[in-house]
């Protein structure tokens, strides 16, 4: 399965009087990195917003935001008419004392700590309200992640044909080039004449050309191309085993180039290189 770790998701859900926001933002991380900024009423959701998030992404930073907002009806100020009436007493036993102090309006008295109170949130409706757009954000940045994911197979698996498109070109010139390596070597020791009983040139001739063969690492390359394609339509993470798979083909086009008895080995192994290192770019996004 190949999801990317990048993308982004926001769900809204309205109930019982209030909207609760969810916000994820997601990017590339070794491990599953979480960070939640939400109202301290929801703290106490926290550790089952982090089970659910992880039975859902086993890598990447997530940055998850909630917020939550009660409508107008539900947001309306409740008035205190036991408050309010104490005060009215109040007022009454001052003007007695006090008959010439001039009595506040009704706004003033409505502008009095304690008369009109805001109606406290239905905290159950707000955990439901939030789990519910939890899950909905969720499944929005899966597929998020999901849709970018098949953007970077695509990618890796073109530069994958690009590899073994020069390997089979260097499968075809290899026995041109052993055979002129061979003719090079004959040369030199003719240069340098050399005498030695044809039975033991011949020896010393396999053993250097064994040497030079680029075969094995060539079969290698092979194999693990065939891994990567199999890891990007697999159904479970890929991304650490596409990264181990990187440094797999590195190391045989490493061995390639030292090898490397022609300049179009040589060239070949520089252009793998070139294409394991784009491959690498774009597998260090995909979770």
């Amino acid at each position: 399965m190949t999801q990317s770790m990048t993308g982004f998701a926001r769900a809204s859900v309205t109930t019982e009087g209030l909207t609760v926001t969810v916000e994820c933002r997601s990017v590339n991380n070794r491990y599953l990195d979480l960070h939640f900024r939400m109202p301290e009423t929801l703290r106490e959701c926290e550790p089952h917003m982090r089970a659910q998030i992880s039975q859902t992404f086993s890598r990447g930073k997530l940055e998850l935001s909630v917020q939550y907002q009660q409508n107008k009806s539900a947001s309306e100020a409740a008035l205190d008419t036991d408050h309010l009436g104490t005060l009215q007493a109040a007022l009454k036993q001052i003007s007695t004392h006090f008959p010439d102090a001039e009595a506040p309006n009704q706004l003033a008295l409505l502008q009095a700590p304690g008369v009109l109170n805001e109606r406290p949130i239905a905290v159950d409706a707000l955990i439901s309200a939030t789990t519910a757009a939890l899950k909905q954000c969720l499944e929005a940045l899966s597929q998020n992640r999901r849709e970018e994911g098949e953007k970077l197979a695509a990618m890796v698996s073109e530069r994958g044909e690009l590899i073994r498109a020069l390997l089979l070109s260097l499968r075809q010139q290899l026995p041109a080039l052993q055979q002129a390596y061979r003719e090079k070597l004959l040369a030199r020791m003719a240069s340098l004449a050399l005498t030695a009983d044809a039975k033991r040139l011949e020896e010393e001739m396999v053993y250097v050309l064994q040497r030079a063969d680029v075969e094995e690492e060539m079969d290698r390359l092979d194999a693990h191309l065939d891994a990567i394609n199999a890891a990007l339509i697999g159904t479970v993470p890929c991304g650490r085993k596409l990264d181990f798979l990187m440094q797999e083909l590195n190391r045989e086009a490493n061995t390639l180039a030292s090898k490397s008895t022609a300049l179009e080995t040589t060239n070949t192994a520089v252009e793998f290189k070139v294409l394991i290192e784009q491959m690498r770019e774009q597998i260090q996004n995909i979770e």
